[in-house]
């Protein structure tokens, strides 16, 4: 059914079937957890064929557009593409006078009201006015009852005429400027998802690249009929325009085909030449701005720029809107509104000309809108773990199944054993912590998250230990300040967590107290401590780690040295008043104490480790005799 793509309702058949010829109930459940399963299934490849289809869209309107000279048949080509793309009633695009801030009506597909295909929107009018204000996308389900916005009898007659209710409206932005709004419409209520918002979006982006392109190419013609005399400057100044435009092409192309921002830059490289790096500026510190990127083409001569440049150049191509160049450092940034995304920064000895500065420009536009996109992609993915994980320490018992299948989401399977880690390091940046932690989590499929003022971590294994101290040397690097780090597990299906969460702060907390601070364990690395930490350990583990290697000797060889080691703890470490209890020689006594260091190891004189010592004695003393001491401590 998978294959040939079978509606939902044909994969209840088997189920209805199986009951129907009187199949037992485990072979029912079998076909039930089947049948959902191929319905997840099928709704994944749906999901894939949908995406697969709207890039392959933007691929053809890419291709159309970048074929296409005249504005008008851009602007047709856009606006009927939308609504083809989006399947609504109308689609129509408003540009920006150049003599005001007004916007007009431009193109329309699916109109049928003269009034509406003439009307104008002043700064602020109507959704489109303040789509063309704020350079933010808007959509509402119901115009005329939506408030956000200024009504005006003009627009409202016009729209009211039209028929239109939902209304999704995204700016046309031009190095940093909007020029006009690209709207997309239907005759009755509708929401907007997410997914048709970015997809507009997208098609703005081409929009006004392709009518950056077009105006290039109008203003180019009309200079070469009127400037005969200059026609081989004009000439050239062609080739650089269609340059630009095969650069463009390559750009549109590698975004189109899911490119990472190492093909940006690469592409660039290859264009422009010079050594190129892709700047994230909307990171924790954009005054050092992080490298993303860097593709080396060329080997690069002179002198290094001076050590502000980069950040001046930043700075100067945001507020202008193009490339700039400090120190012979050519930047271009891209920003949505106000909000910087990257900057790409090139660096070679000759400086550039015009069609290169356009193509850095371009680049830039492309690169941000990668850079925006994983962002946003990784933003929701991480407040999905958070959120997650908030869940299932509070009450994972109240809806198991949807807590699991929101976790395969997110790729993380719960389950299977989880180690806890709850880490504090009070010196560091929380924001850097956290994104340090969220980091983590992706990567070992975990969750991360914040909760009691300590990050926290859950990562699949059974090593608690191991995992603590590799979690903790990879936050340590992160922050680049002491990190101290409890753990415990691993967990045993989801009820588990809470407790484990628990024990796992204990064990943190007993760390700072004992003053290990940038350390990481477990409680049974904490001895007696461990014991008392433990959600769940048991009085005989805690023996059998304290003096396990004794009891096991005795058994084996019929010896006494649990007993020698009581009787020295309890002589005060006197080897007289020892061998006078065990009626023994003092040289046997020696003997024994020899072989104990050699079976628990020379430090357990120690004070901490002798105090465990004896404490694990007496609790053995009991146990042997059939003292209840109430089994595991986790119920205490």
């Amino acid at each position: 059914m998978l294959l040939r793509d079978a509606p939902a309702v044909e994969y209840e058949r088997p189920v209805v079937e199986a009951r129907g010829v009187g199949a037992d109930d485990r072979t029912v459940a079998a076909l039930e957890q089947a049948k959902i399963a191929a319905l997840r299934v099928r709704g994944v490849l749906h999901d894939y064929r949908r995406r697969e289809s709207e890039l392959t869209a933007l691929y053809e309107t890419a291709n159309d557009l970048a074929g296409m000279r005249n504005l008008d048949q851009v602007l047709r080509a856009i606006v009927h593409r939308a609504r083809v793309l989006l399947g609504t009633d109308i689609a129509y695009l408003t540009l920006r006078e150049a003599e005001s801030a007004d916007t007009t009506m431009r193109v329309t597909s699916g109109s049928v009201s003269a009034r509406f295909q003439q009307v104008r929107l002043g700064p602020g009018e109507g959704l489109g006015g303040l789509v063309a204000t704020t350079a933010h996308p808007y959509v509402t389900a119901n115009y005329s009852a939506d408030d956000r916005f200024l009504h005006t009898e003009p627009i409202d007659s016009a729209v009211a005429e039209e028929g239109l209710v939902a209304i999704l409206g995204v700016p046309l932005e031009l190095n940093g400027q909007v020029i006009g709004v690209l709207f997309a419409a239907n005759r009755r209520e509708r929401p907007f998802t997410q997914a048709e918002i970015a997809l507009l979006r997208s098609l703005a982006t081409h929009a006004a690249i392709a009518i950056d392109t077009a105006n290039l190419i109008d203003r180019t013609r009309t200079a070469l009929a009127e400037l005969n005399a200059a026609n081989a400057e004009l000439t050239a100044r062609t080739e650089e325009v269609e340059r630009a435009a095969d650069a463009h092409d390559k750009l549109t192309d590698l975004l189109l085909r899911g490119a990472g921002t190492d093909d940006i830059t690469a592409a660039v490289a290859e264009l422009i030449g010079g050594d190129v790096e892709l700047l994230d500026l909307a990171g924790d510190d954009a005054q050092q701005s992080r490298r993303i990127e860097t593709a080396d083409r060329t080997e690069r001569e002179g002198t290094e720029p001076a050590a502000d440049s980069v950040p001046a150049a930043v700075a100067e191509s945001l507020t202008k809107g193009r490339a700039a160049s400090r120190n012979g450092v050519w930047v271009a940034a891209s920003a949505a509104g106000n909000e910087p995304l990257g900057a790409l920064v090139v660096r070679r000895p000759t400086d550039l000309g015009p069609a290169e500065q356009r193509i850095l420009e371009r680049a830039a536009v492309v690169a941000a809108l990668l850079l925006l996109l994983r962002r946003s992609v990784s933003d929701a993915e991480h407040r999905v773990r958070g959120e997650l994980l908030d869940e299932v320490l509070a009450d994972p018992g109240r809806d198991p199944e949807t807590l699991r299948q929101r976790a395969r989401k997110v790729a993380t399977d719960l389950g299977r054993p989880h180690v806890v880690i709850v880490a504090d390091a009070p010196q560091a940046d929380p924001h850097r912590l956290r994104a340090a932690a969220r980091h983590i989590a992706e990567v070992r499929h975990g969750l991360a998250g914040v909760r009691d003022h300590y990050t926290v971590i859950t990562v699949p294994g059974d090593g608690a230990a191991e995992i603590a101290r590799q979690v903790r040397a990879d936050l340590r690097g992160a922050v680049g300040h002491p990190v101290t780090a409890g753990a415990a597990g691993p967990t045993d299906g989801l009820a588990t967590f809470p407790p484990t969460y628990r024990e796992a702060l204990r064990c943190l907390q007993a760390l700072q107290a004992l003053g290990r601070e940038d350390e990481a364990g477990v409680s049974e690395e904490l001895g007696f401590v461990g014991l008392l930490l433990a959600e769940s350990r048991s009085l005989e583990s805690f023996v059998a780690d304290a003096i396990g290697p004794l009891i096991d000797y005795d058994a084996e060889r019929g010896t006494t040295l649990v007993e020698t080691l009581a009787a020295y703890f309890a002589a005060g470490g006197s080897l007289t008043r020892a061998k006078a209890t065990l009626h023994v020689h003092v040289n046997t006594v020696s003997q024994r104490l020899e072989r104990i260091s050699q079976l628990l190891g020379t430090e357990w004189q120690q004070p901490d480790r002798a105090l465990e010592l004896q404490l694990a004695l007496r609790v053995h003393g009991l146990l042997r005799h059939g003292v209840d001491l109430g089994g595991d401590l986790g119920g205490r």
